[in-house]
């Protein structure tokens, strides 16, 4: 199986590999630079991204819009020709101010998931930046496709599609993971490789799709692969990697993990997610309500009188290495992670031979 160059429209990666986003603060401007030095995609994540500085308190918004120019800066000194982009969730409150300040900073891309980015078009304009859409499902994709079709008059630049292996927030009820079936979700990524196909003819264009979820080794690659994807896309193998942003305590999280450590949990905004089990969590699945912050406006489903925790202050725990206090997002294989890596040495044993 060989792996092409991804292009999409005139930018190209000469790696089809998008380095997933991973909020708070673990795939940030040195881990994006990394990947795209490497002929990659880098991907710095937009969630709560200013929780370093020193205001993120008590300006939460103009914290996180400072630090969205800071991280793209430091990526950018690192991979100066190289492909960098944000992964900005549709969910988060203030989600078109930080989309227009990711596109002021000179991302070459947007991907945008936790819910469908309708209107991403309208808030781009007619900035450079490339735009890609996350789905999970072919409904979600023939929504986004066909709203884009009708009141835009285009289509992605780059689909990503992220099946229910992935970690984080997934797209997918807790019984859908549960009854999960590799055999199926293969039949699910042909359909929207299909409805993908049928908009291209339509409007006379090429839409690269990537494939996200699970995929941790090169046979599994070669497998996206062969399903017709154009790139995969890959966030927990870059955790335990040297250039990773995240604290060592969470990177060794990963590498003390044990198969049975991975579970699948509700976020506090009722959506389900895969993350490692640790005291913080334990305390949540026993039903403990733990005490919180005072509100820093992350996401816009959320009434802090009702959750049973923050959501930012437990990433940004894990953010800062306090692992006992904190919630550990990860893929289904994050328990195979045996020793720190570098970007290249990840790259390379994801890659089918490249042509």
């Amino acid at each position: 199986m060989e792996a092409r160059p991804l292009k999409m429209g005139n930018i190209e990666a000469k790696v089809p590999l998008i380095q997933g986003g991973m909020g708070v603060g673990i795939s940030l401007g040195r881990l994006a630079g990394a990947v795209a030095k490497e002929g990659g995609i880098g991907s710095i994540s937009a969630a709560q991204i200013g929780f370093k500085e020193p205001d993120f308190d008590t300006n939460t918004k103009e914290a996180n819009l400072r630090a969205i120019q800071k991280e793209y800066d430091k990526a950018r000194a690192i991979a100066p020709d190289g492909i960098i982009g944000f992964n900005i969730m549709v969910a988060m409150r203030h989600y078109e101010e930080y989309v227009r300040a990711a596109i002021d900073a000179g991302a070459d891309l947007i991907l945008s998931g936790a819910g469908l980015p309708t209107d991403l078009p309208r808030i781009a304009g007619d900035s450079r930046a490339k735009l890609a859409p996350i789905v999970s499902t072919d409904k979600s994709a023939k929504v986004i496709l066909k709203y884009w079709g009708r009141k835009y008059k285009r289509m992605p630049d780059l689909l990503v599609i992220e099946g229910p292996k992935a970690g984080g927030h997934l797209g997918f009820t807790k019984e859908q993971l549960k009854a999960y079936d590799q055999a199926a979700y293969d039949a699910e990524v042909s359909d929207i490789l299909d409805t993908v196909r049928s908009y291209e003819e339509e409007f006379q264009c090429r839409i690269p799709v990537a494939l996200a979820g699970g995929i941790e080794n090169k046979a599994q690659a070669e497998h996206a692969f062969s399903l017709g994807v154009d790139a995969i896309q890959a966030a927990t193998r870059f955790v335990t990697t040297e250039e990773c942003d995240a604290h060592i305590k969470y990177k060794e999280a990963y590498l003390n993990a044990k198969e049975t450590d991975i579970v699948i949990v509700k976020s506090p905004v009722g959506m389900p997610g895969r993350a490692i089990l640790n005291p913080f969590m334990e305390k949540v699945m026993a039903g403990e309500r733990i005490p919180h912050s005072s509100c820093h406006g992350c996401l816009q489903k959320c009434n802090p009188s009702e959750i049973p925790y923050c959501i930012t202050d437990a990433l940004v725990h894990a953010a800062r290495g306090e692992v006992d206090d904190a919630l550990l997002f990860c893929g289904a294989y994050a328990y195979k992670a045996d020793h720190l890596e570098t970007v290249k040495e990840v790259i390379d044993s994801l890659m089918p031979e490249r042509v």
